[in-house]
């Protein structure tokens, strides 16, 4: 079982054909609603992957709560461990340029009520694998990953969206998987040694004796573990939108954990899935199923 403790958001997304300054209005070409949140997310792919997820996290007592759990209602995520609460369900506005840029005010809503307390609600076993984020309160995070490791359970934290503070419980968990940014960013709050980025893995894992992950986008994916160095190549596409390939990838990369894939083959298929996840607009309706990832890996091959 793939237990994801996370956040929920709807995504609220307008076309503009100039993103405004301060105070001006603009006229838009087109809005659309589409389900979110980087807990969400994650949870869809892994279900997507085959494997059999529960979701815990929050939304509100409103009209976006049943859109943003529509996708992963019908994905047979188990949604017993989420809360309705009074405050709102998460959103992210965003404004969308024709050049392509965008702004984005994300409002945590319910996914800031995630608290300690609900960890009863994820039912942790041994063997279980727990997916986490940094888009719910960092105090659930970390009291998270001291409650899998007494259950015996594997820990996959995506390190996003980057927070200093988080540095301090980073190596608390099985499997870290940050972007590029990220972890530089990282590397600076843990003080890690090295003349570049691999270097600075292979120290990271030798200091905390865990898994570090680095997703390079269209470069593919470095991996560090106390006793070896992985490099897994990006299957080849010409991206249509980015949006949630990094979340795609955690979820199809914790369900291969989960089936027993060796961290090599995980990543290779974590990856492919990724690459996938660009070939179509936004987030969870772009996350491929486990058949056209498999179908990827063959032509790859």
């Amino acid at each position: 079982m793939i237990i994801v403790i996370g956040s929920i958001n709807l995504d609220l997304i307008a076309n503009v054909d100039r993103l405004p300054s301060p105070g001006e209005t603009v006229r838009g070409s087109a809005f659309v609603t589409a389900p979110g949140g980087k807990g969400a997310n994650q949870a869809l792919a892994a279900a997507r992957a085959g494997a059999s997820v529960r979701m815990v996290g929050a939304v509100g007592k409103d009209s976006f709560a049943a859109e943003a759990l529509a996708l992963l209602r019908d994905g047979k995520v188990d949604l017993s461990g989420i809360a309705e609460t009074f405050a709102s369900t998460g959103t992210a506005l965003i404004m969308v340029g024709d050049d392509g840029e965008n702004v984005i005010a994300v409002v945590p809503g319910a996914n800031a009520s995630v608290l300690p307390g609900d960890l009863s609600k994820a039912f942790l076993a041994k063997g279980d694998v727990v997916l986490l984020q940094h888009e719910i309160p960092l105090a659930t995070v970390d009291a998270a990953l001291d409650a899998a490791a007494a259950a015996g359970a594997i820990t996959v934290l995506n390190t996003a969206p980057f927070q200093a503070e988080a540095a301090g419980f980073l190596g608390k968990a099985d499997y870290a998987v940050a972007n590029e940014t990220e972890f530089d960013l990282y590397g600076e709050a843990l003080s890690l040694s090295g003349r570049d980025r691999p270097a600075r893995m292979r120290d990271y894992a030798g200091k905390t004796g865990r898994t570090i992950v680095v997703t390079l986008g269209g470069d593919g994916v470095l991996a560090a573990t106390p006793s070896d160095f992985l490099t897994i190549p990006a299957v080849k596409i010409t991206p249509v939108d980015t949006v949630g390939a990094g979340d795609t990838f955690c979820g199809y990369f914790a369900a291969g954990l989960s089936s027993g894939l060796a961290l090599d083959q995980a990543l290779t298929r974590a990856a492919a899935a990724g690459s996938l996840a660009c070939l179509k607009p936004g987030a969870q309706p772009a996350i491929p199923l486990a058949k056209d990832v498999d179908q990827a890996l063959l032509k790859s091959n």
